[in-house]
């Protein structure tokens, strides 16, 4: 079968959408074609749905024309899910939107997937709700770049990942047949849980076109805490501590001793030299209850090697507390020409282990590496950091990440929490996922796609080399 070409395609879409839904200028599309993971591949076309009908001619076309189709939201994501690596089209999703529908009685919402994850919480809002995954870009990203990735951030550890916070799905297969999962209650166990299936799948089986998302009513009360300790092993055995209790706080975040160091300067924080690890603790519940709650984290937080609890009873305390959580990442990209950042994830138990196996490897291939993340639920952020003209050290760098990753297999933990698998990750995907298992996963592939031109390449292990995109690097 012959291969359309680019101006045929832009003929055939614009035929499809509208002169104004179609992008085929190489200027307009390279904005289309890169996400935070650094890697670019520029698109045949960039084409912009407006509502379901379009997306499933598209789709139809594409899966005819045997032209791969990549979906993407706000292009925040940092595994490189969102790249056309072998080129196609991209399917923007920022023109399905609609105010949120919020129903305060059953606690939900049907939202579309271009409305961003802040415009939900704001709809939420005003009838007493929340959605709970918040990623760092919850300002810019998109639900459905959160549902493609199962994209969660701090309060995952208290309220869950949207796997756990979305009832059913509207979309649309590889082969443009439209389909809905899940139901509108909280409990229903007719049929395959195609929901949990399509989320996190990055697109390669489906574009999510609408989706039913659960609701929690918004806490009464809140208490934000800093805790500084000696070292990065107290830290971690105060982690396991505070998850063994029955109080789960709504954020329990960690930073290690290199972090703190290279923030110091950056934002000016108020820390003391010799504090090793922080960690960044969010409390929440009844206003009658809020106190003791709080009294029985630090409770199980005060293990040898504390230094010192900070309370924050005012918003400006809590916003200086957060002040150096959030000033981590761009001093990061300050400190450095090039991170590789990986979000590797172990039990809570075996935080202690990771942490003592990671400052090894860092001795060993002579590599800075910074350690922070949601601690609480053992989701660490490792990031290497590397000048990319050091041929060397880009070398060693390699050789590091791949022992990182033995390291956490090896722990019982899995590569990855919340920043997908993309290409970045996929070819070490077989060292986690056995064969038998895999070959199931590419079988329930193909009975949604089964001309592989949704997001082709992602997630899974490349069947042969594909050229053009470096592994591993954002």
């Amino acid at each position: 079968m012959t291969s359309p070409t680019d101006r045929q395609i832009g003929k055939a879409l614009r035929k499809r959408l509208g002169e104004d839904a179609v992008l085929t200028e190489v200027g307009d599309c390279w904005a289309y074609g890169y996400d935070n993971s650094r890697l670019q591949s520029l698109p045949s076309a960039v084409v912009f749905p407006s509502d379901v009908v379009q997306v499933r001619d598209v789709v139809q076309w594409c899966n005819a024309s045997r032209i791969p189709l990549t979906a993407r939201g706000r292009g925040t994501g940092t595994a490189g899910a969102a790249v056309p690596e072998q080129r196609g089209i991209v399917l923007s999703t920022e023109r399905l939107r609609a105010t949120p529908h919020i129903d305060p009685a059953n606690r939900l919402a049907v939202v579309r997937p271009g409305v961003t994850n802040a415009e939900l919480q704001q709809a939420a809002a005003e009838h007493g709700f929340f959605w709970p995954p918040d990623p760092t870009s919850s300002a810019v990203c998109s639900i459905g770049g959160n549902l493609a990735c199962n994209a969660a951030g701090p309060r995952a550890v208290k309220y869950g990942t949207p796997r756990e916070n979305t009832l059913g799905l509207r979309a649309v297969t590889g082969d443009g047949r439209m389909l809905q999962t899940g139901v509108m209650t909280t409990k229903g166990v007719v049929g395959l849980d195609l929901t949990r299936l399509i989320i996190g799948s990055e697109g390669a089986l489906a574009i999510i076109t609408e989706a039913t998302l659960k609701l929690t009513p918004l806490p009464e009360a809140r208490q934000t805490l800093q805790l500084s300790y000696q070292d990065v092993a107290s830290a971690a055995r105060a982690v396991a501590a505070i998850m063994a209790q029955p109080v789960t706080p709504c954020a329990l975040e960690f930073m290690d001793g290199r972090a703190i160091t290279m923030i110091r300067d950056y934002a000016e924080p108020d820390l003391d030299e010799g504090i090793g690890a922080l960690l960044m603790i969010e409390v929440d519940g009844q206003r009658a209850c809020i106190d003791d709650a709080v009294s029985a984290v630090v409770a199980a937080a005060r293990v040898d090697g504390l230094i010192e609890v900070a309370l924050a009873d005012t918003p400006e305390k809590i916003e200086r507390l957060w002040k150096t959580r959030k000033s981590l990442s761009p001093a990061l990209r300050n400190i450095a020409p090039k991170k590789i950042n990986e979000d590797v994830v172990v039990p809570v138990s075996r935080i202690p282990e990771l942490i003592s196996g990671l400052e090894r490897l860092a001795r060993e291939h002579a590599i800075t590496i910074v350690n922070f993340g949601h601690a609480g639920n053992g989701n660490i952020h490792t990031n290497l950091l590397v000048n990319p003209d050091d041929e060397a050290e880009m070398r060693r760098a390699e050789t590091c990440l791949s022992k990182v990753f033995d390291l956490v297999l090896q722990l019982d933990g899995t590569l990855s929490g919340e920043h997908g698998i993309g290409l970045v990750k996929r070819e070490f995907v077989a060292r986690e996922i056995d064969p038998v298992t895999l070959e199931m996963m590419r079988r329930i592939k193909c009975q949604f796609d089964p001309n592989n031109i949704l997001n082709p390449g992602k997630g899974l292990p490349a069947g042969s080399k594909q050229e053009g995109i470096s592994p591993s690097q954002s």
